[in-house]
């Protein structure tokens, strides 16, 4: 055997057992260990780059300070129910079915996440009304705005909104910004300047400001959130770019679902924040967990029952997955989703089929275009598994579908964040709004079977005619759905 061989033998034998101890380290699951020893083994040295990358976790010290903060903030909320009359209005409706009270429940055990029951939306479908009405609030703001998002760009609509913000700093109101430098990139401290100049704070989630100093895909804050002097809440899922707003030509109309808030609900959507700003900034610069009392406010004016849920990386229950497959496992008539991402975990994937072959109707919709092409490919893989056990599967062809929603039975919906993937599930810092209310969630179905005029069906005969390196390309990108 030749030098150059046995170096090349060596090569390999070391990176074999490189990848074994790199990948057993971290408790992971099967197949996410399985998905990372294909990387590193099959791509020598490579794959060890991509794994940074990609494949690190987060530090032991990292998820303690936001566990640190989300009990700090937990007993700030849950400190209301000291208060006699505020008591039951954190507890489970009586009047909620069988099945909304598992999922309550659930969610209390999870996430300690209360029911509020005095609440009203409004639900956003298109980027330019959901702007137009998120800055008339930023207007109207007299004593502080707090804004989280994945992505903040400096575009046209970030340079919109930093504008807004500069001029309610100057009035004196508290301005904070809390945003994902991977998600947002451009947003450097330069973009910032003018806000910060002014008195307000920006801060990036547990990260620099500069991506290149941030190498890391994972663990990333894809949560979407703005409370307003405790009198309005956002969240959903429209990020801030000008894509968000259709003014991409790439994308085209982007169709995505998000929701304004008012009532109890907005004390849940500022402790959220809280925790998160507590947990990236420095003890100088932290807030007080100062939460509102509920207010007498009488059921009939405001009655939409809501659960605020977040999950990420810091905990293992994957409280939002969870949400998911018990509102597809306790449907009796239907599940109806939309996701940009379809890549379930085998959880999902069978609570789905169960409901399917169960004779649910079961319909998902998903674009019909990619931003992604390994997980576009993906979501092929899985549309077509799902479309041969039952699954309705709808490619959205207006334009781009970002939304996040599931609606069961008319009767239950969540909004939020979260794509039915893996990366929602585990990877990446989601939020969501689980809502009890028949009128909402017959809002939301009546959307649905709009968007369902501007869709195609994927069929079996379609499947057919796949190409086979097109099924090859699937195939691929589902061996490595576990770290997409």
């Amino acid at each position: 055997m030749t030098t150059i061989m046995w170096i090349v033998v060596a090569i390999l034998v070391l990176n074999t057992l490189g990848a074994i101890i790199t990948v057993l380290r971290e408790v992971r699951d099967i197949s996410t260990t399985w998905a990372w020893l294909l990387v590193l083994i099959f791509l020598p040295v490579i794959g060890f780059g991509i794994y940074m990358f990609a494949g690190r976790g987060l530090s032991a010290k990292k998820v303690q300070q936001i566990q640190e903060q989300y009990v700090a903030g937990v007993d700030a909320f849950l400190a209301l129910q000291k208060h006699e009359n505020n008591r039951n209005r954190l507890l489970p409706p009586s009047d909620l079915s069988p099945a909304s009270r598992e999922l309550v429940n659930l969610f209390l055990n999870t996430d300690q996440a209360p029911v509020l029951g005095n609440n009203q939306l409004q639900i956003y479908t298109d980027g330019e009304k959901k702007f137009a009405a998120l800055f008339r609030d930023i207007d109207a703001a007299k004593s502080f705005i707090y804004i989280e998002y994945y992505t903040i760009y400096a575009d046209q609509l970030g340079h919109e909104l930093q504008r807004h913000l500069v001029a309610k700093a100057k009035e004196g109101v508290t301005i904070k910004v809390l945003y994902d430098a991977w998600g947002s990139l451009g947003a450097t401290a330069k973009f910032w300047r003018p806000l910060t100049d002014v008195g307000g704070q920006v801060e990036t989630y547990f990260s620099s400001q500069h991506i290149f100093t941030d190498f890391r895909l994972n663990y990333r804050d894809h949560r979407k959130v703005v409370v307003i002097d405790d009198a309005v809440g956002y969240i959903g899922g429209f990020n801030v770019g000008d894509q968000y707003v259709s003014r991409d030509p790439k994308f085209g109309y982007w169709r995505d679902t998000h929701l304004r808030v008012q009532g109890d609900t907005v004390q849940a959507l500022k402790v959220r924040f809280l925790m998160d700003w507590n947990a990236t900034v420095k003890d100088d610069k932290q807030i007080a967990y100062s939460v509102k009392p509920l207010e007498n406010t009488e059921p009939s004016q405001l009655n939409t029952p809501i659960q605020i849920v977040a999950s990420g990386p810091d905990n293992h229950h994957q409280q939002i997955k969870f949400g998911y497959t018990k509102m597809i496992s306790s449907a009796t008539e239907s599940v109806w989703i939309q996701t940009p991402y379809l890549v379930p975990d085998d959880t999902v994937f069978d609570a789905l089929t169960s409901a399917a072959l169960s004779g649910i109707d079961v319909r998902i919709m998903v674009p019909d275009m990619p931003d992604h092409p390994f997980i576009f490919r993906a979501t092929q893989y899985y549309a077509n598994a799902l479309t041969a056990l039952g699954v309705k599967v709808y490619h959205y062809q207006n334009g781009f579908l970002h939304a996040k929603t599931m609606i069961v039975d008319g009767k239950i919906a969540s909004v939020g964040s979260a794509n039915l993937d893996i990366r929602s599930f585990k990877l990446n810092f989601e939020i969501n709004a689980f809502i009890y209310d028949r009128q909402v969630a017959g809002q939301l179905r009546d959307i649905f079977e709009d968007d369902l005029k501007k869709s195609r069906l994927l069929t079996v005969e379609e499947i057919n005619h796949q190409s086979r390196w097109l099924h090859f390309k699937q195939r691929f990108s589902r061996l490595l759905s576990p770290i997409l």
